[in-house]
């Protein structure tokens, strides 16, 4: 009998079991190769993906860059010689010369536009687009002319050029808005902005996909650049739809593209007095107006230009704040204020939630007649019992305090047809007010986290006059 010593001894000399350690040995120091390259290269991959990801961060490669201005949006304005002799207006009333940057484009031109005046955008005339006539069945027989405006100022202004903003000629654009709006975006990614149309029947019979070219939209210079790329077969394709927005937002999907809404658009597809509208403005800057030339003057007694150069005067002071809602309480007199900043001032009797007052009141008329639903947000039929209605206050005037801390807004009360004053008799407690006064911070509202403005109702200005003071909100604040 062998012992357990001298077994194991003959067991590792015998010449099998010598191969047999010697590949396994083998094997165990290639999987150890193996293992220690392996482990570097995830590791090596790993680090790779994370510089590229740090890299490629937005939000840290947005830092390195300045600031998004207004020289770095180029305007593409679409007129016609038969329109822009009676609405030059409303372009000079926004464009800075030699800070905005630029073109109007027109079909032909006329004797009496010259010499064209400094205050106008620089003339351009539309390209020959005769070659794409067998693909123009458009209702809109215009719209190619308008498609094919993208590429021709994509080729005049390019250098230092972050965003192209395109709109008509009756359109009235809010450029520091505009700005600190576009500031969000990253300018280097395909970005297609704008909003839809306050019409569902015009949403229905074009997209609600669409940005509505009247309110204005805004491209990218990569996605122009796309755009650009492949203008010949997006004109191609779609041969008949009704005007230029759509065609544009058809090519823009083709790409892979979706609209961003920024309620700041208003493409105004809505009929006479839209005073209760503006009123009650959704919560977003106010970026442009458009169709101003076919409902009634936005401030009463007066006619559309003198109206329009009243606006400017409240945006030039503050155009961040320009028709943002801010509502607050008066318990003591039960009085309710709401303020569109340097639009009007409504006072209700009673306490009324804010998620009432952002309803719009039906002082307007639908874009189409007999459409129902008609609009593309909720509203408020006015009450038949003038009391129930708000007493309306427009804004008159803008001024800075003396301590430089405030902008001083004033609204005076005007009636409007749709919304008449509660008669005297009724006696309620807003009867002694003729003016209401509102003090708001000498810095752009931010509208970081969401949220509205607070204010608060000081002592009377006057025997006839009530002053808010617009603040912060503090932290839980609850209205009402």
């Amino acid at each position: 009998m062998f012992s357990t010593s001298d077994q194991t001894v003959l067991f590792f000399s015998t010449k099998p079991t010598r191969k047999l350690l010697k590949s396994l040995a083998i094997f165990c120091f290639v999987l150890y190769v193996i293992h220690v390259f392996s482990s570097n290269l995830w590791c090596n991959s790993s680090h790779l993906l994370n510089n590229h990801l740090i890299e490629y961060n937005p939000s840290q490669t947005s830092n390195s860059l300045p600031p998004t201005n207004a020289t770095h949006i180029a305007f593409g304005i679409a007129s016609s010689s038969g329109t822009w002799r009676n609405r030059r207006y409303y372009i000079e009333s926004w464009w800075r010369p030699n800070v905005t940057r630029g073109f109007l484009f027109l079909d032909k031109t006329r004797k009496d536009f010259f010499p064209w005046s400094p205050a106008s955008p620089p003339l351009q005339l539309f390209e020959d687009t005769s070659r794409y006539e067998d693909y123009n069945k458009h209702k809109a027989r215009q719209a190619i002319r308008m498609v094919h405006m993208i590429a021709e100022i994509f080729r005049a202004e390019n250098q230092g050029v972050r965003w192209y903003a395109f709109m008509d000629d009756d359109t009235v654009i809010f450029v520091d808005n505009l700005v600190d709006v576009l500031s969000k975006y990253d300018h280097r990614e395909y970005f297609y902005i704008g909003a839809n149309s306050e019409s569902i029947a015009s949403n229905v019979f074009n997209s609600f996909e669409m940005a509505f070219g009247g309110g204005g939209y805004v491209l990218s210079y990569p996605l122009v650049e796309a755009l650009v790329n492949n203008l010949d077969v997006c004109i191609e394709r779609y041969p008949s739809l009704y005007g230029s927005d759509h065609v544009v937002q058809s090519c823009v999907a083709d790409l892979g593209v979706s609209l961003t809404l920024e309620k700041g658009f208003h493409q105004i597809d809505l009929h006479h007095d839209i005073s209760g509208f503006l009123s009650s403005h959704p919560q977003s800057p106010l970026l442009s107006l458009h169709h101003l030339d076919v409902v009634d003057p936005i401030y009463p007694a007066t006619d559309r230009y003198h109206s329009l150069n009243h606006l400017m005067k409240a945006a030039t002071a503050d155009s961040s704040r320009l028709f943002q809602q801010t509502i607050c309480y008066s318990k003591q007199q039960n009085l309710t204020f709401s303020i569109s900043w340097g639009y009007s001032a409504q006072a209700y009797k009673g306490i009324h939630p804010p998620s009432i007052l952002q309803r719009p009141i039906e002082t307007f008329w639908p874009w189409t007649r007999f459409a129902n639903p008609p609009y593309m947000f909720n509203t408020r039929i006015p009450s038949r019992d003038p009391c129930q209605n708000p007493r309306v206050f427009f804004f008159d005037s803008v001024e800075e305090v003396a301590s430089g801390d405030y902008i001083v807004t004033s609204y005076n009360q005007t009636d409007t047809d749709r919304l008449r004053a509660c008669s005297k008799t009724e006696n309620w407690s807003a009867d002694y007010l003729y003016q209401i006064r509102v003090l708001s911070p000498l810095r752009r509202y931010n509208e970081a986290g969401n949220r509205r403005e607070c204010c608060d109702i000081g002592q009377e200005a006057g025997m006839n006059a009530s002053e808010i003071k617009l603040r912060p909100c503090m932290k839980d604040e609850f209205l009402a």
